[in-house]
């Protein structure tokens, strides 16, 4: 994923995306945990209802 993308989440209203922690202005870390989650509850498989 872009780091474009991410930063684009993290500064929208609300947030989006996966948790983030900012370390300082210009790091930002994701627990390994936290983005695997983040894609799990996004999960679609197609042919089943929602």
């Amino acid at each position: 994923m872009d780091t474009s993308t991410l930063r684009r989440w993290r500064t929208a209203r609300p947030p989006q995306g996966p948790p983030f922690v900012s370390v300082s202005e210009r790091v930002v870390l994701y627990s390994a945990l936290d983005v695997e989650e983040w894609l799990h509850s996004r999960r679609t498989v197609p042919g089943r209802e929602a």
